[in-house]
C-alpha cells in the first residue's frame, strides 16, 4: 500500500482584500505529520495553488494511486458559495474551495468539480479530505480587515461579493444583489463531494450554514487554523491504533468549540470508515 498526500495552504488572495495568515503554516504542519506517518507529500502554497494547480495536484495524487492505496488531501484557505448553475442543488448554491486566483481568473473549485476528480480514482483507492475552511450564507462584500486588529480571529470564508462579478451575484425580487442567501444547514461543508460508497472520509473545521466559521487564529504567537492546531494536538494524545471517530471525539468538545473559536468540527463518513485506523 502506498500513502500519498496533497497539502494546500493559501494565505494570499489577490484582489479580494481578504488575505489570511495561518494557512501556509497549516499546510506545512500537515506535511510534517503525514511524512512522519509514511506519506509521499506534495504541497501547494499560495501562488502555486491556482485553480488549475489544485485540479492538477488532485489529479496527480489520485490518478497515481491504485487499489489499497490511501490518499489524504488537506486544504486550508477560504471557502465560498456560488449560485448553482447545474440545477442539482436544492438550496440553489454550490459550495467551493477558494484557489489563489479566485478573483483574478480561476473562479472557485466547486463541490461538483471535486466530486468528479474524486470519482476518477481507480477502484479500491481510499480518500480522506481535511478541510480547514468555512461556508456561510453571506453574499455582501466583506470590509477590508482592520490593520490594527491582526490578532482578531478571521473567518475563513470569502463572500461572493469579494470575488464574483456584480452581474453574477444572486438577486432578489427587486433585481438588486442580495445581502445574504439561505445557506444549507447540513452537517458539513463539501460533504457532497465525498463518496460513501468508496468509503471516503471528511474532517471539516466547522458545520455548514449561517454563522458557522473556521477561524484563522494566532496561537502561541503563531498564525494557524484553530481546527488544524487542535486536530494535530488531539492526534498526538491518541494511541497508534486510534480510529478517525476517536480522533474527532478527541477534538470536540475537548478543544473546540471554545470561547475564542466557537466552531464545531465535523466528521462525515459511514460507520465503517469512522472505525478505520487513522492514516492507515
Amino acid at each position: 500500500m502506498t500513502k500519498r498526500a496533497l497539502c494546500i495552504g493559501i494565505n494570499n488572495y489577490p484582489g479580494t482584500h481578504m488575505d489570511l495568515s495561518g494557512c501556509v503554516n497549516d499546510a506545512n504542519a500537515w506535511e510534517a505529520e503525514l511524512k512522519s506517518r509514511g506519506f509521499e507529500v506534495t504541497k501547494l502554497l499560495d501562488a502555486q495553488a491556482t485553480k488549475a494547480g489544485m485540479v492538477k495536484g488532485m489529479q496527480d495524487v489520485i490518478g497515481g494511486s491504485v487499489s489499497g492505496d490511501l490518499v489524504v488531501i488537506t486544504f486550508s484557505g477560504h471557502g465560498t458559495y456560488v449560485p448553482d448553475a447545474s440545477g442539482d442543488e436544492v438550496d440553489g448554491l454550490d459550495e467551493g474551495l477558494c484557489p489563489y486566483d479566485i478573483q483574478t481568473g480561476g473562479g472557485a473549485l466547486l463541490d461538483d468539480e471535486i466530486h468528479q476528480l474524486f470519482n476518477a480514482r481507480k477502484g479500491g483507492v481510499r480518500l480522506v479530505l481535511i478541510s480547514d475552511s468555512c461556508h456561510s450564507g453571506t453574499v455582501t462584500r466583506a470590509a477590508v480587515p482592520d490593520p490594527d486588529a491582526d490578532d482578531v480571529p478571521k473567518p475563513r470564508f470569502l463572500p461572493m461579493g469579494n470575488w464574483m462579478p456584480a452581474d453574477k451575484l444572486p438577486r432578489g425580487a427587486s433585481g438588486k444583489p442580495l445581502a445574504s442567501v439561505a445557506a444549507p444547514s447540513g452537517t458539513s461543508p463539501l460533504g457532497k463531494a465525498m463518496s460513501r460508497r468508496f468509503g471516503d472520509l471528511l474532517l471539516a473545521g466547522c458545520k455548514e450554514g449561517p454563522n458557522n466559521f473556521s477561524y484563522d487564529a494566532r496561537i502561541g504567537g503563531k498564525p494557524t487554523g484553530a481546527f488544524t492546531y487542535y486536530a494535530l494536538k488531539a492526534l498526538k494524545t491518541l494511541p497508534p491504533n486510534a480510529t478517525y471517530g476517536q480522533w474527532h471525539a478527541a477534538i470536540t468538545p475537548a478543544f473546540l468549540p471554545s470561547a475564542s473559536y466557537p466552531q464545531i468540527p465535523q466528521i462525515v463518513g459511514n460507520q465503517d470508515v469512522r472505525h478505520h485506523k487513522i492514516f492507515v
